[in-house]
This record gives C-alpha cells, sequence and structure tokens, in this order.
C-alpha cells in the first residue's frame, strides 16, 4: 500500500475518532468544561499512541500547516493529510449526530463552535482567542516532536494535556476550535440533523483562525529555534 495513502487513512481514521468521542461528549454534556476538555485531551493521547506511529497523528490541518510551514512534510503531504481531515471530521459528525438521532438520545448541546456574540467585538475575539490557542497548541507540538526535544515517547501525553488545557480556557468562549476539521465537521452535522444554519454561518471564523495561529506558531517556532548558530 502506498505510503502516503497509508498516512491518509491513519489520519482519516483520527479525526474520525476525535470528532465522533470528543465531540460526542461535548454534545452530551452540553459543553462541560471539565469532561469536554479532558475527552478532547485524551483522544489526542489515544490517537497519539495509535496512528501517530502511522502519520505522526496531526488529525488538524493547522497541526500540518505548522508541519508545513517548518518543512517536516512536502505540500503534496498537506494537501493529502488536510483532504483526509476534513472527510474524516465530516464522517465522524455525521455518524455521531446520525446515532444520537435514531436511538433517540436527547443531546444538550450541538458541539459547534460560536463567536461570543453576532457582532465586530465578538468576532473579533473569537477569531483573536483562536488565534492564541491555536498558535500554543501547535508551538507544543513543533517542540515535543522536534528531534532534540527530550520529550521522546511522552510527546502524546504533553499535546494532549496541552490541548485539554486550551480547551479549559476556550470552552466558555467559542466552544474552542483550534482545528478547522472538527470545526466544519459539527457545523454540517448541526446542518443536516437539525436544519440550524447558524454554526455554519460563522464557520470561516475557524477555519481561518486556527489556520492564523499555526502560522504564528511555525515563525516563532523557526525564530527561537533555528538550527543556525548566531555569528
Amino acid at each position: 500500500m502506498n505510503t502516503l495513502f497509508k498516512k491518509s487513512v491513519a489520519e482519516f481514521v483520527g479525526t474520525f475518532v476525535l470528532v465522533f468521542a470528543a465531540c460526542g461528549v461535548a454534545a452530551l454534556t452540553g459543553g462541560d468544561l471539565v469532561a469536554t476538555a479532558l475527552a478532547f485531551g485524551l483522544v489526542i493521547v489515544a490517537m497519539a499512541y495509535s496512528v501517530g506511529r502511522v502519520s505522526g497523528c496531526h488529525i488538524n490541518p493547522a497541526v500540518s500547516l505548522g508541519c508545513l510551514l517548518t518543512k517536516r512534510m512536502t505540500l503534496k503531504e498537506f494537501g493529502a493529510y488536510v483532504c483526509a481531515q476534513f472527510l474524516g471530521g465530516i464522517a465522524g459528525g455525521l455518524s455521531l449526530f446520525g446515532i444520537l438521532k435514531m436511538a433517540n438520545v436527547t443531546v444538550l448541546g450541538n458541539a459547534c463552535n460560536y463567536a461570543p456574540e453576532v457582532s465586530v467585538g465578538g468576532i473579533i475575539g473569537a477569531a483573536l482567542v483562536e488565534i492564541i490557542l491555536t498558535a500554543i497548541f501547535v508551538y507544543t507540538i513543533l517542540n515535543v516532536t522536534d528531534e532534540n526535544s527530550a520529550a521522546g515517547k511522552k510527546a502524546g501525553l504533553v499535546i494532549g494535556l496541552t490541548l485539554t488545557l486550551v480547551h479549559l480556557v476556550g470552552i466558555r468562549i467559542t466552544g474552542t476550535s483550534v482545528n478547522p476539521a472538527r470545526s466544519f465537521a459539527t457545523a454540517l452535522a448541526d446542518l443536516v440533523y437539525n436544519g440550524n444554519t447558524e454554526s455554519l454561518a460563522q464557520v470561516a471564523i475557524f477555519l481561518l483562525a486556527p489556520l492564523a495561529g499555526a502560522a504564528l506558531a511555525a515563525l516563532l517556532f523557526k525564530c527561537l529555534h533555528s538550527k543556525k548558530e548566531e555569528k
């Protein structure tokens, strides 16, 4: 089997699990702060030590962009990863809400991301929060997965704990995205199963802001951790 195809399948599976399980907890608990934050962190730990062996467990276009900008992957790999992540996320979202609807399970939320209020200030605030939180998350990933990092086999645990941390900060503000594939998946599922257009109308914030945060993280990493010796 082609190596890139294997990596793409791993990214599909990892993103599917992230959306199905972690967003499932968010929907069933109404976005409970601790439960949801732990769910996202635990999924990342689980996937890091499973699909991570194949693809590196990006399962997030923002993480892949950070890797692309720091020359850890090619443009072709980036394109394949992002396609797989969005498809995996969509499959996870549609499966989750489809099963809940068939089983007539009552949910307390839709696991979607929203600006604090529909206004210029609310939109800017949401974007800034997502940029900052994504930058923290991706910067950590770039460091602990660096060949010179002392994290080693503990990298997956560090990454999972960092995702838990950023969710604890962001859930009450935007629901925490830091992942365009996760945001688009739940917004689409909300439209398909609930006929709600509000989350999809705001999804552009959660597609663009995390990518901007990833670019900021890559720039910071390159500035602070350049391998070139200063003369």
